[in-house]
C-alpha cells in the first residue's frame, strides 16, 4: 500500500471566517470522528458526544440567525461543512443535516416569541432534533399522512405513528406534521414536540444495511398533549412548511452524497497507486485510470450543482428545481462512485478491512431519503412541463 494521504478538497470559500470554520471542522474530524467511524458504525453506536461537541463548537446551527445562536453562514458554506462531515462519517453528516431540517420550521415560520424561547437551545444549546413527516402508509405521498392533532382547549392532542425517523428515540425535540383538518395538504399543521413528552415512545430501531450508528425508528404518539404555543405557523400551513424544509434538506443530502463519494474516490486512488500487479501500480492501467477519471468528474459536477443551487438560495431566488436536480444527480453519483471504488479494490473492496464497502452501503440510502430519486424526477419534470394532466 502507499502512504500517500488524500489531499483535502480545495474549496472556494467566500470569507476568511468561513475558511477558519472549515479548518475547525477538519480538526474535529481528524481528532474525534474519523478514528472512531468504522468501529462505531459496525457496533451500531450513536455518537451523541460528537453532536454535543458540534453544538458546543457552533456547528449545529450554521445557516441560522446569530440572534438565536446560529452561525449566520450562507448555505454554500454550511453545505461544504456537511460534505466534510459526511466524508468522515455519514451518520454525523446526515445527522447534522436532519437537525438543521428539524430547526427549519421554527426558524422560518415561528413567531418571535417562539424563536426566542426555543431556538437558542436548538441551535447551540446541546439539543438534537428530528423531523417527523413520513408514516408507515405515507412516504412519497406525504400529503396522505394520518397522524392526527385534535384541539382541546389551549392544547393539541396528537395520536398516530411516524416512520423512518432519523434520531427517533434519541432526539430532544421533533418537528411533527399532523392532520388538523380535512384530507390533503391543506389539512396539515406543524408542531414542535419535546422528546420527553408524555405519551411519546420510540420503537426498536430499524436494522439497516448501512448507517448502523444512526438510529432510525418509528415514533408512536399516544395522546401526546402539547400547548398551542408549540404550533408552528398557521393551522393548515404545515405542508407548505414541510415542502420548504425539504427543498433545503435536499441540498443537505446532496452535499452528504458528494462527501461519501469523495471518501470513496480517495480510498480507491490510494489503493490503485499502492497496489502492484504485473510489475507496476494498477493506477498505471488505462482501464482503471479512466474509471478514476469518471469518478472524479462525477464528484466535481455534483459539487458544482449543489453549490449553484445553494447560491440561488443564499440570493433569495427560487431554487426548488435546482435542489431536486442536485439531490438526484449527487446521490446517483455517490452510488456509482462507491460501486466503482469497490471494483477498484477488487476482492479487498468487498471486505470490511477497507471502508469502501461501508461507503457503498451508505450511499444507497441517499437515493431514498428526503424524497426518492424518482420523486426528484417528478419535481424536475413539473418545473419543466407543468403539472401532470389527469
Amino acid at each position: 500500500m502507499t502512504d500517500r494521504a488524500p489531499q483535502p478538497v480545495d474549496r472556494q470559500l467566500p470569507t476568511e471566517e468561513s475558511r477558519d470554520l472549515l479548518a475547525l471542522v477538519r480538526e474535529i474530524i481528524q481528532r474525534e470522528i474519523s478514528p472512531r467511524a468504522a468501529e462505531e458504525e459496525e457496533a451500531g453506536h450513536f455518537p451523541r458526544d460528537v453532536f454535543a461537541l458540534l453544538s458546543e463548537s457552533g456547528l449545529l446551527g450554521l445557516p441560522y440567525d446569530s440572534e438565536y445562536g446560529g452561525g449566520d453562514q450562507p448555505y454554500e458554506v454550511y453545505l461544504q461543512v456537511l460534505e466534510e462531515l459526511a466524508a468522515a462519517r455519514l451518520t454525523v453528516g446526515l445527522g447534522v443535516s436532519v437537525h438543521s431540517l428539524a430547526c427549519h420550521g421554527l426558524a422560518g415560520y415561528g413567531t418571535k416569541e417562539q424563536q426566542a424561547a426555543h431556538l437558542p437551545a436548538m441551535l447551540g444549546g446541546g439539543l438534537l432534533g428530528a423531523y417527523c413527516l413520513s408514516e408507515p402508509a405515507a412516504g412519497s405521498d406525504a400529503a396522505s399522512l394520518a397522524t392526527k392533532a385534535v384541539r382541546d382547549g389551549d392544547d393539541w392532542v396528537i395520536n398516530g405513528t411516524k416512520a423512518w425517523i432519523t434520531h427517533g428515540g434519541v432526539a430532544d425535540f421533533y418537528t411533527v406534521l399532523a392532520r388538523t383538518g380535512g384530507e390533503g395538504p391543506k389539512g396539515i399543521t406543524a408542531f414542535l414536540v419535546p422528546g420527553d413528552a408524555e405519551g411519546l415512545s420510540a420503537a426498536v430501531p430499524e436494522k439497516k444495511m448501512g448507517m448502523k450508528g444512526s438510529p432510525t425508528a418509528q415514533l408512536h404518539f399516544d395522546g401526546v398533549r402539547i400547548p398551542d404555543a408549540r404550533r408552528i405557523g398557521e393551522e393548515g400551513q404545515g405542508f407548505t412548511i414541510a415542502l420548504a424544509a425539504l427543498d433545503a434538506g435536499r441540498l443537505g443530502i446532496a452535499a452528504c452524497a458528494i462527501g461519501v463519494a469523495q471518501a470513496a474516490l480517495d480510498e480507491a486512488l490510494a489503493y490503485a497507486q499502492g497496489r502492484t500487479q504485473f510489475g507496476r501500480p494498477i493506477a498505471d492501467f488505462q482501464g482503471l485510470r479512466f474509471m478514476l477519471a469518471d469518478m472524479a468528474t462525477r464528484i466535481e459536477a455534483g459539487r458544482a450543482l449543489y453549490l449553484a443551487a445553494a447560491r440561488l438560495r443564499d440570493a433569495g431566488k427560487p431554487f426548488s428545481r435546482q435542489a431536486a436536480m442536485a439531490k438526484l444527480f449527487c446521490t446517483d453519483a455517490a452510488m456509482a462512485v462507491t460501486t466503482d471504488a469497490v471494483q477498484v479494490l477488487g476482492g479487498y473492496g468487498y471486505t470490511q478491512d477497507f471502508p469502501v464497502e461501508r461507503l457503498m452501503r451508505e450511499a444507497k440510502v441517499l437515493q431514498i431519503v428526503e424524497g426518492t430519486n424518482q420523486i426528484q424526477r417528478m419535481v424536475i419534470a413539473r418545473h419543466l412541463a407543468g403539472p401532470e394532466t389527469r
